[in-house]
């Protein structure tokens, strides 16, 4: 026989983690279905190499596979051949053609305000401000973010973006927000968000936990930093975030090998 809830008791969440990979790339396990988002595994993509941590492979055939937009460092052709065939990839609405070009028939392309349903998770596409153009010849789609609901939570995955005035209140109540807080070079071009604009997307999401991404992972060649500087944008994000006082707590995990639980 099994028990059934006490009337007026929540059933309890299944458990759930993060793995953060390095750059975009996190492994999400939320006990209803597992997601990858903007999987790039390999040590060089284009001109950038890894220099962070070398990540563990994730596990085949995540339930969804989040792309946020075109660019090198974020659909990357091997790193999704080698470990999402088989699950359905969420991609921006005009992108299609290209990712089925590519060998991957099971693509649903979204636009901003769009949803999609697969098993027990619930994805809908949510605006960004960033370049969606595959360089340097390649096709333009729109970037995006994701809102990602399941075994009770929901999770913001912000892709590449900077501030922009939707984000305001965005998925409230959020239980997590995965946040850009730099790039790949030593300076940042337009639609990016750094250590102090990453703080105000806090202010604006107002999540529980937030974790910084697209830090300490890559580097272009030639270009040497030291350990103390590939951490410096994650140190000043956390930082800025407790001298505005806002109330969510910070994670800051290690390129590559980073784990925690989402309560």
């Amino acid at each position: 026989m099994t028990d059934l809830p006490e009337a007026g008791v929540a059933p309890a969440r299944p458990a759930a983690s993060a793995r953060f990979l390095g750059h975009s790339t996190f492994e999400l396990d939320l006990g209803v279905g597992t997601v990858l988002t903007d999987p790039v595994l390999r040590h060089r993509v284009m001109f950038l190499h890894r220099i962070g941590t070398r990540p563990a492979p994730p596990r085949p055939r995540p339930t969804l596979v989040l792309v946020s937009h075109l660019h090198h460092d974020h659909f990357d052709v091997p790193s999704l051949a080698g470990w999402c065939l088989g699950s359905v990839i969420v991609v921006p609405q005009g992108s299609q053609r290209l990712f089925r070009r590519h060998g991957f028939p099971d693509v649903v392309p979204l636009s901003a305000g769009d949803s999609h349903r697969a098993g027990g998770l619930t994805v809908t596409a949510t605006p960004a401000r960033h370049s969606g153009r595959r360089e340097p010849f390649g096709p333009t789609a729109e970037a995006l973010g994701f809102l990602l609901e399941g075994g009770g939570r929901r999770i913001y995955f912000a892709g590449d973006t900077d501030l922009f005035p939707e984000m305001r209140g965005l998925g409230a109540p959020l239980d997590l927000a995965l946040l850009p807080v730099w790039g790949w070079g030593p300076r940042l071009g337009s639609g990016h968000l750094d250590p102090g604009r990453a703080a105000d997307a806090v202010a604006r999401l107002r999540p529980r936990v937030a974790i910084p991404m697209h830090w300490g992972s890559f580097g272009v060649y030639g270009h040497i930093q030291g350990e103390a500087r590939r951490r410096a944008p994650a140190r000043r994000f956390a930082a800025e975030v407790r001298r505005r006082g806002l109330d969510t707590e910070v994670r800051v995990l290690a390129p590559g090998t980073g784990l925690t639980h989402i309560d």
